[in-house]
This record gives C-alpha cells, sequence and structure tokens, in this order.
C-alpha cells in the first residue's frame, strides 16, 4: 500500500509542474490593429499594445519607409506611433512582429497605396496675358522635387532661368513685341522629376481683338417685322433704369437695389411701355487684354431686358459712360483701339441677346463727347463698326432697329454736325439720339454760378413774383419748339426717328412753403410739356429716372418698395404723352 501512495503523490507532483510549466507560456499579447493602412501622402497612425510579459518587441525595425516611435516597452499597455513622410509611385507593405514573454507572436501589417506623383510642383498663376508691345511677368515657382525646369513652346517668350532646385522660385517671364496683326498664343511648361506638369497659357494681344463672332447665324426676320418707322409709332413713352446698370462698381454701387421684375412690372403699370437701360461693359471685363465680358453680366443683363419683354415693354441697350473710353475719346489717337474694343463689345452683347424679337433696340453709346466735324468722323466710325458688328452676328440682329448717337447728345451740335449717318446694309432700321436738359439751370444745376444761378421756376405763367432772380430766362417753351422742330426736319421728316433717350429736372425739396409748390407745378409743367411737344415732333421721350429720392434728385419710384414716389411727376409725363 504505502509504494501505491508514493506512485500517487509522484503524480500529483508531475501534473502540478505540468501545469505550471503551461502558465509560463501562454503571456497575453494583443495589437490594436492588426494592419495600419496609410493614406497615399502618408502621416501618422497609432497602434496600442497590450501584454503581461515584462517587456514587449518589435523583431524587425529596418525599414527604410517606416518610422517607430519605439522599438519595445515594459509597460502592461503601450502606444506604439508609425510614421511615414514619403509617397511611392509603387504601392508597398511591411510586416513588423511583435513578441512579448512567451506569447504567440503578433504580425502587425502596413500598408501604403501608390501616389501618381512623389513631389509637388506649383506656380502661382495659371496664364499671362501681354500687349502688343510685349512686357515682362514674374511667376512664383514652389516644389519640394530636386530639379525642376520650364520651357515655352514659342521662341518669343523667354524666360530669366530655365531650370532651378527644390524650394521657392521667383522668374520673369518676359514677351517680344508682336509685329503680326493677330493676337497669339503660347503654352510654357513646367516640369520635374515624378511631378505633377504644370501649363501656364500665355496670350499676346496683336493689333485687334479676338473675334467674339463665333457663332453667327442666318437672318431671321421672324418677330422683327417693323421698321424704324414703324417701331416709332408703338413706344408711347420711355422711363430710364438710371445709376443702376451703369453704376461704377455693381449694379447697386449709386444706392440703388437690384432691378426686380416686380419694378418692372410697376413701371409697365404706371404708363410707360419702353424703357431705356444705361449699362456699363469695360468694368465687368474678365480680361481687359481680350475685351472679353464677364458671362454673369451679360447673363444679368439678359435677364434684365427679359423682366422688360415679358411685359411688353420695348427695350433700349446701350454701352453707356463706361469710364469714358468712348464717350472722352472720339479722337484719331484712340480712334482704332476703341474701335477694337466697340466690335469686341457689341459682338459679344448682341450674340448673347439675339433670339429676342424687335422689342430690343442696340444703341452704339451715350453722350459721346464731339464737338468739331474731325471728332465727328470718328464718332460715326464708332457707330459704324457698332452697325457692323451687330449685324454680322445674323439671326434677329439681321433685322434689328439700331439707335446712334449725336454728337454730345446735344441738338444744336447734331443740327450741325451730324450731316450724315453710317452705312447699314438693312434699310429703315436706324434712328438718332439726342438728350434734354435745357435749361441746365432749372434742369440740373446744383449751386449757382458766376455765370449764373439756378432756376427753381420755369414755363409761362410759373415765375415767382417774390423770388425774380431764381425764375429762368431762357430755354422754355419757345426753345423746346424750336429745338424739337429742328430735329423733325432733319431726321423725323426723313423717315429716321429720334430717341429723347434723356430728359427731366431735379426736385428742389430743400425750398419750403409757397416756393416749393411752385417749383414742383412749374416742374411738372415742363415734364408734361416737353413729353407732349417731342411726340408731336415725332421724337420718342425717355424720362430720366435716377432713382434717388432725395433733394436734386429725379426718382419717380420708391425702388426699395416698389411703389409710386413721385405722383405729380408721373402724371405729368402721362398727361403730356396722351393729351
Amino acid at each position: 500500500m504505502k509504494r501505491n501512495y508514493r506512485q500517487i503523490f509522484a503524480l500529483i507532483g508531475l501534473l502540478f509542474f505540468m501545469i505550471s510549466c503551461q502558465k509560463e507560456d501562454s503571456n497575453l499579447l494583443t495589437v490594436t490593429p492588426s494592419t495600419v493602412e496609410f493614406a497615399k501622402d502618408g502621416g501618422s497612425e497609432e497602434v496600442k499594445i497590450e501584454t503581461d510579459a515584462d517587456s514587449w518587441h518589435i523583431e524587425n525595425t529596418a525599414s527604410d519607409w517606416i518610422s517607430l516611435s519605439n522599438t519595445g516597452g515594459t509597460n502592461r499597455i503601450s502606444t506604439l506611433t508609425l510614421t511615414i513622410k514619403t509617397k511611392t509611385i509603387t504601392a508597398r507593405e511591411a510586416t513588423l512582429v511583435i513578441t512579448a514573454g512567451n506569447a504567440k507572436p503578433v504580425n502587425l501589417l502596413v500598408k501604403q497605396p501608390s501616389s501618381e506623383y512623389l513631389y509637388s510642383l506649383t506656380s502661382d498663376i495659371t496664364s499671362l496675358s501681354y500687349a502688343k508691345a510685349g512686357s515682362s511677368s514674374t511667376i512664383n515657382i514652389s516644389t519640394d522635387a530636386a530639379q525642376w525646369k520650364i520651357s515655352a513652346d514659342a521662341n518669343w517668350v523667354q524666360f530669366s532661368k530655365t531650370s532651378g532646385t527644390s524650394g521657392k522660385t521667383a522668374i520673369s517671364v518676359t514677351t517680344q513685341a508682336n509685329s503680326g496683326s493677330d493676337a497669339r498664343t503660347a503654352k510654357i511648361t513646367l516640369s520635374a522629376d515624378y511631378s505633377p506638369t504644370v501649363e501656364i497659357s500665355v496670350w499676346q494681344k496683336g493689333d485687334a481683338y479676338p473675334s467674339y463672332n463665333t457663332s453667327p447665324k442666318a437672318a431671321d426676320a421672324s418677330g422683327m417685322s417693323s421698321t424704324a418707322k414703324e417701331l416709332a409709332a408703338k413706344i408711347k413713352l420711355g422711363w430710364n433704369i438710371g445709376n443702376t446698370l451703369e453704376a461704377t462698381g455693381s449694379e447697386t454701387a449709386w444706392g440703388n437695389p437690384r432691378v426686380s421684375k416686380e419694378l418692372i412690372d410697376l413701371v409697365k403699370a404706371s404708363g410707360f411701355n419702353a424703357i431705356r437701360i444705361p449699362c456699363a461693359w469695360n468694368q465687368y471685363m474678365s480680361n481687359s487684354l481680350t475685351a472679353e465680358i464677364k458671362a454673369d453680366w451679360l447673363a444679368r443683363v439678359k435677364e434684365v431686358v427679359q423682366y422688360c419683354v415679358e411685359d411688353n415693354m420695348y427695350v433700349i441697350l446701350n454701352i453707356h459712360w463706361d469710364g469714358g473710353w468712348l464717350e472722352n475719346n472720339c479722337t484719331e489717337a484712340t480712334k482704332d483701339e476703341n474701335n477694337a474694343k466697340q466690335k469686341a463689345f457689341w459682338e459679344q452683347i448682341a450674340t448673347t441677346m439675339r433670339d429676342f424679337d424687335e422689342h430690343l433696340l442696340f444703341a452704339s453709346a451715350n453722350e459721346p463727347n464731339v464737338t468739331n466735324a474731325t471728332e465727328m468722323a470718328v464718332l460715326n466710325s464708332y457707330h459704324q463698326t457698332f452697325i457692323d458688328a451687330v449685324r454680322s452676328t445674323g439671326g434677329r440682329n439681321a433685322y434689328r432697329v439700331l439707335v446712334v448717337q449725336g454728337p454730345s447728345t446735344d441738338i444744336e451740335k447734331t443740327n450741325k454736325l451730324m450731316t450724315s449717318l453710317p452705312t447699314d446694309k438693312v434699310n429703315n432700321r436706324m434712328m438718332v439720339e439726342i438728350h434734354y436738359y435745357t435749361p441746365w439751370n432749372f434742369t440740373g444745376m446744383t449751386k449757382d454760378e458766376s455765370w449764373g444761378k439756378m432756376a427753381y421756376y420755369w414755363g409761362n405763367g410759373f415765375h415767382s413774383t417774390t423770388d425774380a432772380a431764381h425764375n429762368s430766362t431762357w430755354g422754355e417753351e419757345a426753345t423746346v419748339d424750336s429745338f424739337f422742330a429742328m430735329m423733325k426736319q432733319q431726321f423725323v421728316d426723313k423717315n429716321i426717328p429720334v430717341v429723347i433717350g434723356e430728359f427731366g429736372s431735379v426736385r428742389r425739396d430743400n425750398l419750403t412753403g409757397d416756393a416749393l409748390q411752385l417749383h414742383l407745378a412749374s416742374r411738372a409743367y415742363f415734364l408734361k410739356y416737353v413729353t407732349k411737344q417731342a411726340i408731336a415732333n415725332g421724337m420718342l421721350p425717355f424720362y430720366w429716372d435716377s432713382g434717388g429720392l432725395n433733394n436734386l434728385a429725379s426718382g419717380i419710384f420708391d425702388r426699395l418698395n416698389n411703389k409710386v414716389y413721385d405722383q405729380q411727376a408721373l402724371t405729368a409725363l402721362i398727361e403730356g404723352a396722351t393729351k
């Protein structure tokens, strides 16, 4: 019996020994996550390591593209940070083997996808434009590649240096003078090994802007049956959206809100059936060297035209003062340059608006500053360019009624200097435009001058007996009759309608009491008389509304609230047009 107990005790001891050994061989080791996938640009990722062993280690740390925050540790829970600082052209993987005590080793798989490029290469510009004479520009190049190169596909483009090394570099790009008549283009290529290629377009002006008549249409007479005289008979009374689409800076820069459909509806409901849209274009070029007009501005103007046409209103769309590029430069020295811009602008405007029917008329300019026959000849060349550009776009523009402006749109200068009109291949589709602010002392003068005082009162029966110093002393009814008869004889009687594109008189709201009432009554009489006599002489009156409602303004409508503001002036205009 004793022998059997000894055998049992031996077996029990062996069992405890085996259990003890098994416990020593089973240290815990977990690695989370077991696979780390980097972005193609690399970066840093963290891995958590947990073990009950005294320490852990990474067995293979020799990878040249992975940096490790540490290769081992003694904490029960440790964080391992892996960092990749480089890109790779081909996808790559590495396996890190992590051990801890007697635990089963854990494989940590590290992956990085391929990149199309290893290095960045950028330029601070994507296009260059040059005047005909040529000039220089600076390009700033940035790269982390070892070396970059730059070249052009035209020998008239030259560089201050054609290669460089890593970092930031500024180089000069110079173009030679363009001796040709046409604009020319080139392409600059910037390259570096394992880097994206950068292309920079180069454009240099020739003698003219590029043609924007890129999609001419066959002539389309649909909706365009009226001659200028017939169309004039349909226009009863016009109104200007003044100080808005021609404002310097933006549509709202001069204090008026954006033109709304509600405003146009109000104007129509108030008795007008035509609208003149003074419009700027020069300030809305996307590229001054190519005279390209911004697409969003063309679309905005077209939207406003659409508001009017939808209300069965006739519309005159012009190039207004526009910074004075045309109006202040009717000279031989600027003739060629301005004709090139006139052509470029009207090809774009006419193409954009081509599908409107005869409700839309185009006007060449606004108030061109012309005082003699030489300047008049230059102005006529601008008008000729305008007509030719519009007609060349085809479609309904082949028959559209076009409006040309007299010198300074002044009646006396027009009578004296506008002895001929530009040539139009379409007969009976032209009108002439003048403006009427006579006498200026009454209609627009804002302070007394050495040569004369402001006039508050105008017309027979409307002079003041207590403020005679501010009565009009000239330019009253007889002047209106004489001037308008002059235009009738010169143009209207020859089937050339005359547009009075602007007329009006400011309100002098700073006056008080009887003086204010007499002034407003005489102003209403002026508006009624001018409107009535214009129509009687076959001319088309368009009231100038600046939108302002304050002293020395001429707004009839409160454009913010779409309400009639100056009912007295509105009534005078309507009565002049109907009685």
